[in-house]
């Protein structure tokens, strides 16, 4: 019987952690209900859950679930066990409210932080029921039970398997894709306007442009110039065409 219930509870953590992305240390969320059971059945939480889950746990409660049990002395042995282990945060530290409450709201809609939840209340059981990727232990008959995926878990794993829908996980990572690539919620690109670098001018542009000088005109000759050359012209015409002559021996 007791490996009948290991394979059992070996099958249905593959599951979450197959469809659901539940990763070691599984945080284990429990109430004043389940260490009363635990108590009253002699159960050693601290050792059988690790052993029963087949790897490391972390467990945990809330301040609400603290503050129920102070105010009922009857539970004070389970007051003692589950202020043993962390109390996370809740919305209600200020105004404590039921546990039942406060366990289901640390759920939220789709179980983003991946809480095991341990608990004897069927308030609770009914609740967490309703949520996909939720999964429950209780106490029965001296034996801790991990329960079999709720219907709603199921229904869930098989839309995705269908593309009917995405899981939180493949969410979150087609939202970080869409940041990384500057994409909005819309659909629409949405880059960062890059700055222009400003530049040093070009030292050619910076050079004052020359003023274009008039072409000069040529300086007119005088009367007298003229008739000098003139007559230059006329002397080396007579000079180089003249005759001859040969001196007589």
């Amino acid at each position: 019987m007791k490996i009948k219930r290991q394979k059992q509870a070996k099958k249905t953590i593959s599951f979450y952690k197959y469809n659901f992305s539940f990763r070691e240390p599984f945080q284990i969320l429990i109430d004043g209900t389940f260490c009363q059971a635990a108590l009253k059945n002699k159960i050693q939480i601290k050792e059988q859950l690790p052993k029963y889950l087949m790897g490391e746990v972390q467990l945990c409660t809330t301040n609400c679930a603290m503050k129920e049990l102070e105010s009922i002395k009857e539970l004070y042995g389970a007051k003692l066990i589950l202020q043993r282990f962390q109390v996370r945060n809740c919305k209600h530290f200020k105004n404590p409210v039921a546990a039942s409450e406060c366990l289901l709201s640390m759920l939220e809609e789709n179980n983003p932080h991946h809480y095991f939840v341990a608990t004897q209340d069927q308030e609770v059981t009914a609740g967490l029921k309703m949520i996909p990727g939720v999964p429950l232990l209780y106490i029965i008959l001296n034996t801790i039970v991990l329960d079999k995926p709720s219907q709603c878990s199921v229904n869930q794993v098989q839309a995705v398997a269908l593309g009917e829908m995405v899981t939180t996980a493949q969410q979150q990572n087609i939202n970080s894709l869409k940041a990384v690539q500057g994409i909005g919620q819309d659909g629409e690109r949405r880059g960062k306007k890059r700055k222009r670098k400003i530049s040093n001018p070009n030292p050619l542009s910076c050079l004052k442009k020359k003023k274009k000088q008039p072409p000069t005109q040529p300086v007119k000759k005088t009367e007298g110039e003229k008739k000098r050359s003139r007559h230059r012209k006329r002397r080396k015409t007579a000079g180089g065409h003249g005759p001859s002559i040969n001196p007589t021996p």
